[in-house]
């Protein structure tokens, strides 16, 4: 190996650095009126305590081994009990700053799966970019507002503001229109998403794979050229 190569190689192994495997999160949080303990890892929600129902919930799919956290509820309502005296104590020395307020930055709806007509499926209303948590989120079906939906507890981003999704299940017909409204304090008025079901029903369903397809094999294209670029250079300065 000549000396240049060897120096290259332990260039590379030098600048190598250790990626972070998993992160998790814990959050507790409370108002006046409402509070919230959430443990997360990856990104994804795996317990938070439900006050209503007085009990830990946990929102994870059935094809993974169950997480849970004994005595978690439990728990939640203590961390509550401090996180009270806390917000006493702090808005008594920060009652002059005025609380920052940001509008969420992205509202989507979307299936959960593809559609097909007359077959049951979820439709998914995805909130970001906000502050301070929550935002309600509401549903209409061909203009007249719909009970039924869900949605998660607030989920914090890596900037310090916030996601949540709501989801509403619906058997998709033609000539239905849905929409997701959502409200938050920064907001004059909701942020309004439509979701028709007749033009999604529409679209060709071979655009996706071919587009995705096109992009592959030009990235596949892309990379033998440059391995070709760098076989040739380095075959002239051997």
């Amino acid at each position: 190996m000549k000396m240049k190569e060897l120096l290259l190689f332990l260039s590379c192994v030098l600048c190598v650095s250790a990626d972070v495997l998993h992160e998790d999160i814990a959050i507790v949080g409370c108002s006046d009126s409402d509070g919230e303990e959430m443990y997360g890892l990856d990104g994804e929600e795996l317990a938070y305590a439900d006050f209503n129902k007085q009990e830990e919930i946990y929102p994870q799919p059935p094809f993974i081994d169950p997480i849970t956290y004994p005595g978690g509820y439990e728990q939640a309502v203590a961390d509550q009990q401090v996180c009270r005296e806390n917000l006493k104590n702090f808005g008594k020395g920060m009652k002059d700053y005025p609380p920052e307020h940001d509008a969420p930055s992205a509202v989507m709806i979307y299936t959960r799966d593809e559609v097909e007509f007359g077959e049951n499926n979820t439709l998914i209303c995805h909130v970001t970019g906000f502050y301070p948590a929550p935002v309600n989120v509401s549903w209409t079906k061909n203009g007249q507002k719909v009970t039924g939906s869900s949605i998660n507890v607030p989920y914090p981003n890596k900037d310090g503001t916030f996601t949540q999704i709501s989801r509403l299940q619906f058997t998709p017909q033609l000539g239905d229109i849905y929409s997701c409204a959502v409200q938050h304090l920064a907001l004059t008025q909701p942020l309004t998403k439509i979701y028709d079901v007749e033009a999604s029903g529409q679209s060709d369903p071979g655009v996706g794979p071919a587009a995705f397809c096109g992009v592959g094999l030009t990235v596949g294209l892309l990379g033998v050229a440059a391995g070709t670029f760098f076989l040739i250079k380095g075959n002239e300065c051997s």
